[in-house]
């Protein structure tokens, strides 16, 4: 149960565990598929050797390693390739995508798993070394992610975020962003902009909740409490309220 900005509460089903299991080990073949991939053409394709070799290494293979779970969860909202095949995502505590700042909280508290992204430049014995101690802190992030009660590791819990359970693709519809195509659009609650991105992120996944269970009660509640907090009069239906407040602010948010 998550709290929103509205103080309604919103049910999402915490991801089980082996999903995000079978995620990581996705991820991870994808990464070292590239990996692979990339070294075979910078030192057999390109012939490439020396100290230059290394630079352009880390440069085109290990920094794109470091930076996927981070550039992926922004760009996808939370969902990096094997998440999305596991249909599960990370989520803010209060309801909505995860702010950037969010990310890279969680982000930063993947550092355990940087050595062995870095390992590879480095052969032999090296390897090894690192697949241990990566190994003992793996360990240690399950046992916590065991331990709390929404199944967080420590990136989440600083972040506070989680990652929960979804069937529902991710597109650009998902987020605040709306497209306002008419030239004549009219703008019917312009009140909206005193709500910030975080709050009608949350509007519209009280909506996308809504129209997935067809129950429309946490939806009357969050357009009551929005209608009061901004001093709004409408009897539009509550759906066509919420979408109408997230249309509105796309339209005045972008000329200001």
């Amino acid at each position: 149960q998550i709290s929103t900005p509205f103080n309604i509460s919103l049910d999402f089903e915490i991801a089980p565990f082996f999903k995000r299991l079978v995620a990581y080990f996705l991820d991870l073949m994808i990464m070292v598929a590239y990996a692979v991939f990339m070294r075979y053409f910078l030192y057999s394709g390109l012939q490439l050797e020396g100290e230059s070799a290394m630079g352009i290494d880390i440069l085109l293979v290990s920094v794109p390693l470091l930076l996927y779970h981070l550039v992926f969860e922004i760009i996808f909202h939370g969902q990096s390739l094997g998440k999305m095949a596991m249909g599960i995502r990370v989520m803010s505590m209060d309801g909505g995508d995860p702010a950037i700042s969010q990310y890279l909280l969680r982000w930063f508290f993947r550092v355990w798993e940087w050595p062995l992204v870095f390992s590879f430049v480095y052969p032999g014995f090296w390897i090894i070394y690192q697949l241990i101690i990566v190994g003992i802190f793996g360990i240690i992030v399950i046992i916590i992610i065991a331990v709390t009660a929404k199944n967080q590791r420590l990136g989440d819990l600083a972040a506070n975020t989680a990652i929960v359970n979804t069937h529902i693709q991710s597109s650009i519809h998902d987020t605040v962003f709306m497209e306002i195509t008419q030239k004549d659009y009219q703008v019917k609650f312009p009140q909206v902009l005193k709500l910030s991105d975080r709050d009608i992120n949350t509007i519209k996944t009280v909506l996308n909740q809504t129209y997935k269970r067809n129950n429309f009660e946490t939806a009357y509640r969050i357009a009551g409490r929005i209608k009061t907090v901004l001093g709004i009069e409408s009897d539009m239906e509550v759906d066509l309220f919420l979408e109408q407040l997230i249309a509105d602010y796309n339209y005045l948010a972008t000329r200001e």
